[in-house]
């Protein structure tokens, strides 16, 4: 089944006219989109958008085969000129099949926003999901077998695929292709990275791609670090490179503190911005989690973590610490990072940049500071990424 992406960018395309935002500026060239429309097989438009017949051929392709065109989502825009020639444009109602001439098969795919996502199977046995922008499949069931390629809203719908995996419909194999791009999220390598580490990735307007042909997925990185300041960003980063997987175990090793409203706030706020699927663990004791197998794991944050493996030595008093309480904490750290390097599961943990500003005025302030830089060091060491946020923007370190 050969795939030519007419158009990737949201239903008002990219850069969008009016809008003076940033990564509107810079969608240019290579990187501006078209709303998103797909040719399958020269028989088969998938959404008709304005300019389709230009696209086409400057993708080196004719519409004049075109044997249906199908509608994925309610069109809010001017009217859209039917190119000569063209059959009516229309929508399959939800569950029903339908069967082109061309011997390709047509189910249309319920969604959970308004829109029609549509399953694809080519003479050849090859099979094609499309979702519309902003949708998600309702009610899915269990796959039969993973789909060759997935062509979704991953940056607007990230839940979409995470459902997708969940149902066994998304495999390592299945090729994931982001659409529906909008300005949501900046372009060139940065929308690479975040999509790579979703198992996805981006191609630029009158790509064709065969469907079912060898491709190599992007390998989603077992291990990262995200490190950075305070209300830098770097949590939402954290959580963001696993909105795409099912059943992921949070680890928050801050656990509550009686009395202090302002905390419970804080706590509250991460817990509403996770998805409801995650499971949360309260705990420092993160070598067990390490070590099993299972789910991707979270750890938000390795400061916390510190800080009470530092309770737990006594190094808080100078004596104690001079009197094992070093010894007792490099021993802990040392079975964190053996447990970082041994894990099979993905794991993503956050820590805390320190040490950049004003020298602490206290032994013990500046004993956290420099224990801290220690752990940080060793975990990163053992991590396939790692990424320091600032201000709200990842820079990868490695």
């Amino acid at each position: 089944m050969e795939l030519t992406l007419l158009g990737t960018g949201a239903p008002a395309g990219l850069p969008r006219s009016d809008c003076p935002c940033a990564v509107c500026a810079l969608a240019r060239g290579p990187h501006a989109r078209a709303a998103t429309a797909l040719l399958v097989d020269g028989a088969l438009l998938l959404d008709l958008t304005p300019g389709a017949a230009l696209a086409a051929a400057r993708a080196g392709h004719s519409l004049v085969g075109v044997r249906q065109v199908l509608l994925t989502h309610p069109h809010d825009g001017p009217a859209v000129d039917l190119p000569a020639g063209l059959p009516t444009a229309g929508r399959v109602p939800d569950g029903r099949v339908l069967t082109l001439i061309s011997g390709h098969r047509v189910r249309a795919v319920p969604m959970d926003h308004p829109g029609t996502g549509y399953e694809v199977t080519s003479p050849d046995g090859t099979r094609l999901l499309y979702l519309p922008p902003q949708g998600a499949p309702a009610g899915l069931a269990p796959a039969g077998a993973p789909y060759d390629m997935v062509v979704a809203d991953v940056v607007g719908r990230p839940d979409a695929l995470a459902r997708l995996r969940a149902a066994g419909a998304v495999g390592p194999t299945t090729d994931v292709v982001a659409v529906h791009l909008d300005h949501d999220v900046p372009g060139g390598a940065e929308l690479d990275r975040r999509l790579a580490a979703a198992g996805a990735r981006a191609v630029p307007d009158g790509t064709t791609l065969i469907v079912g042909e060898y491709h190599a997925v992007p390998d989603v990185p077992r291990r990262t670090l995200i490190t950075g300041g305070a209300r830098s960003g770097k949590s939402v980063e954290a959580e963001r490179r696993l909105w795409t997987f099912p059943d992921v175990t949070y680890v928050a090793t801050g656990g509550g503190r009686d009395g202090d409203a302002e905390w419970a706030e804080r706590v509250r706020l991460h817990r509403d911005r996770r998805p409801g699927s995650w499971r949360t663990e309260e705990t420092c004791d993160l070598v067990p989690l390490l070590t099993a197998p299972g789910p991707p794991l979270l750890v938000d944050c390795l400061s916390l973590w510190l800080t009470d493996a530092l309770d737990r030595v006594g190094a808080w008093e100078e004596e104690t610490w001079r009197d094992g309480g070093e010894q007792a904490l490099r021993e802990r750290v040392a079975e964190l990072v053996a447990a970082v390097r041994g894990a099979s599961r993905t794991v993503v943990a956050v820590t805390n940049e320190v040490g950049s500003g004003v020298v602490p005025a206290t032994a013990s302030g500046r004993r956290f500071r420099d224990e801290l830089g220690r752990v940080n060091a060793a975990f990163a060491a053992e991590c396939e990424h790692v990424i320091l946020v600032v201000a709200g923007h990842p820079l990868p370190l490695r």
